[in-house]
């Protein structure tokens, strides 16, 4: 059975320990006021992200293998623009790092945000944005891709 949860995968020309050191940078990429707060650098550190009085999570970092995966747990959750504000609460956040024809494929997908919760319009578009462009741009410091 095909999974519903949430994934995008993006290309980029740095090595795929580059990509691994600028996602755990959290603070530089996932942006909000006040944004992030807390430790990033090994398992079972916990940090928070919050985006003024409508997005607060928590996570927990459960793996890090350099150069390949990036692992949170999401243990707490307020999303206060839905009717059930903890719905992330519970879910995982996957990054997969690979090397693929010469680049570093970076594999996003947040496993529990799938199309029949309240929050996966906007939070979907979100992690997009936030994948596509922020993340993005700071693991190839703006450079264009290649093609």
């Amino acid at each position: 059975m095909k999974t519903q949860d949430f994934t995008t995968t993006i290309l980029v020309d740095q090595t795929p320990l580059e990509a691994f050191n600028a996602i755990n940078n959290v603070r530089e990429w996932w942006t909000g006021e006040p944004g992030v707060e807390g430790s990033t650098d090994k398992p079972g550190d916990e940090f928070t992200y919050q985006y003024k009085d409508l997005h607060y999570s928590k996570q927990k970092v459960t793996e890090l293998i350099p150069g390949k995966k990036v692992v949170w747990l999401i243990t707490d959750s307020k999303l206060n623009f839905i009717k059930d504000t903890s719905e992330w609460t519970g879910t995982e956040i996957f990054f997969e790092i690979s090397e693929k024809n010469d680049k570093t494929e970076i594999r996003f997908t947040h496993v529990g945000l799938v199309p029949d919760i309240e929050c996966y319009g906007d939070c979907s578009n979100a992690w997009s944005s936030y994948i596509n462009s922020s993340l993005r741009r700071f693991i190839t410091k703006d450079k264009v891709p290649s093609i």
